[in-house]
């Protein structure tokens, strides 16, 4: 069983001491390529691109600017424990334990719209690119175009060496669509998390990213290999509901 998320759009730089441990990222060179064709772009190019405020397009001008392939101590930090928001709070991955993260690393990957997939222990610098931007390049229009041949290889051949052959989706739909979920040959699981309101069934996506954290935290923590077991989550008042899901859409509500 593998399990794939989405990054966040804010980074956590701040030192800390949960591991020393780190990988780099294996699609670098596929970086680089981007950060070229951002270079040529001005800060008002990229709040256009971005359709981000004045500030933040300044911030991640001087962000690509400084971006490097070596990822030098100090200017990044692992993935899994850089990226904050919803459902990283969920995750809470900084009070994971050593052995955690190793099964993480094993087990989890993040797909990123510069990074294409990340290791949880991989290096990241701190930037913002997410993946439906569309910033034409040497591949298309877009960065679905940029990553439709790596990234729907590199998370089949992973889920292909699982036991299972399952890949549990934990994305949210702008990243999951980078897989190529029409074509892609092994099954795929997405839990979806819901709040009951009267008759019916609501998704907030807040409640919803932070559930799919809090999820992940038990995968990882539980080294839970078989999907089967995710059925038993229960956290925040959740339940598998068996009556609204699907064979392959698990409901969890509340």
């Amino acid at each position: 069983m593998l399990t794939i998320l989405g990054p966040a759009k804010t980074i956590d730089m701040s030192p800390h001491e949960v591991t020393g441990k780190h990988t780099l990222p294996a699609y670098l060179t596929e970086s680089r390529k981007l950060l070229e064709e951002l270079r040529k772009l001005s800060p008002a190019a990229l709040k256009s691109l971005m359709k981000v405020s004045d500030k933040l397009a300044v911030l991640n001008f001087e962000r690509i600017a400084a971006w490097t392939e070596q990822h030098p101590p100090g200017s990044s930090n692992q993935a899994l424990l850089s990226f904050s928001g919803e459902v990283f709070n969920g995750l809470d991955a900084r009070t994971l334990g050593a052995k955690d993260l190793d099964f993480a690393q094993d087990h989890v990957r993040i797909l990123s719209g510069l990074y294409g997939v990340l290791r949880p222990l991989d290096l990241v610098m701190p930037y913002r690119l997410e993946m439906q931007t569309k910033l034409a390049n040497s591949r298309g229009r877009n960065l679905y175009e940029f990553w439709k041949e790596i990234i729907p290889q590199e998370v089949s051949s992973l889920t292909a060496a699982t036991e299972g052959k399952t890949l549990v989706n934990l994305a949210s739909n702008e990243y999951f669509s980078s897989i190529q979920p029409k074509t892609f040959p092994h099954r795929i699981i997405t839990p979806v998390f819901k709040e009951q309101y009267a008759n019916s069934f609501r998704n907030v996506t807040i409640y919803a990213k932070k559930a799919r954290g809090m999820m992940l935290r038990l995968i990882i923590q539980n080294r839970i290999n078989d999907p089967e077991h995710l059925k038993a989550f229960d956290l925040d008042g959740y339940f598998f509901n068996a009556d609204q899901s699907g064979e392959n859409e698990w409901w969890f509500t509340r």
